[in-house]
């Protein structure tokens, strides 16, 4: 680890005096601090934000309003967020260990860096963490990798199951600088790699995640989080789904997909949701919906079986979501 300066603000504002490109808001630290070790993150200057008043759970009649320094835990056991958005609650329960999800952050979990071992691999290329330097997944180990979203440049997975879970339900993050402050929604908030996969988001330089609102949804109450991983604890996402139905009688009015563990961002599928508007909710309407999720998909050599296993997983979440009717 390098050396840096550490500063502990207790105002936003003094936060957010002076930094910029080299300095690292430091939460939870269940990442940050692992990237620090590995130098992969290497800032000059750390800020530890736990002492600013970014926290709180409310619920009104515009939505959910998360703190970004809400602890995952807390977060995922409060009672209006187990009623009304079930699927946020579940994201967070299979994300990471009790311990973590004790110490980690929602604003932290937002902006986890990829899990993609040569990220974390200083020895090996890797155009995220060194631009120019190569990809050295597209030819390597690249079973957990993305097929969607990806380019020549980049093909690391998204990591955030709590993302997947937003980007469903319709959810604005809030950002704050010493100009100003902004939202911004946050299916618009990450990155696809292009040419440039260390520009992951549309964080400026210096500028604080606050926290984020969960829209109000006809949608939000009746909703699930499917993970599939190879093991049932602490692991990252193979696929993963986040459906959100609303319902008319058995007919779906409206419905709202996201998918993980496939995408370089959480993936929204608009033809998956426009195939199952106005109809009923049969096992038939859900398979020819699902045929087109991986539509666009670029397989690698050892996650070819992604495209299958995503539609399967979509088909498994919406027949859940249905008999619970």
């Amino acid at each position: 680890m390098r050396p840096y300066t550490f500063t502990q603000p207790r105002a936003v504002r003094e936060a957010l005096a002076n930094a910029g490109t080299d300095t690292a808001f430091l939460a939870g630290g269940t990442t940050l601090v692992d990237l620090m070790k590995l130098e992969v993150m290497a800032p000059t200057r750390v800020v530890d934000i736990n002492r600013l008043p970014l926290r709180g759970i409310k619920l009104d009649r515009d939505g959910l309003h998360i703190g970004a320094l809400e602890r995952m835990s807390d977060v995922a056991a409060d009672r209006n967020v187990r009623r009304d958005y079930p699927m946020i609650a579940r994201a967070l329960e299979l994300s990471a260990s009790a311990q973590l999800r004790n110490m980690a952050s929602v604003g932290g979990n937002l902006l986890q860096r990829t899990r993609c071992g040569y990220f974390r691999d200083v020895s090996t290329g890797c155009n995220k963490r060194n631009p120019g330097s190569g990809c050295s997944a597209l030819a390597g180990i690249n079973r957990t990798h993305a097929i969607l979203g990806t380019s020549d440049a980049c093909v690391a997975t998204h990591p955030s199951d709590l993302a997947v879970a937003l980007v469903a339900l319709g959810t604005d993050v809030h950002l704050a600088t010493e100009q100003g402050t902004r939202t911004v929604p946050l299916d618009r908030f990450y990155a696809l790699p292009g040419d440039t996969p260390h520009v992951e988001n549309v964080l400026r330089p210096g500028e604080l995640v606050t926290g984020i609102t969960v829209a109000r949804s006809m949608w939000a109450p009746n909703s699930v989080y499917l993970k599939i991983r190879d093991r049932q604890s602490y692991e990252f996402a193979l696929t993963s789904a986040a459906v959100a139905i609303e319902w008319r009688g058995r007919t779906i009015r409206q419905a709202r997909i996201a998918v993980g563990g496939v995408g370089t961002r959480p993936w929204r599928l608009p033809t998956v949701e426009s195939a199952l508007a106005g109809r009923r909710a049969t096992a038939d309407v859900f398979e020819a919906a699902v045929r087109t999720a991986a539509d666009g998909a670029r397989p690698l050599t050892h996650n070819a079986f992604k495209p299958a296993l995503l539609r399967r997983t979509l088909l498994r979440a919406l027949t859940d979501l249905a008999e619970r009717r």
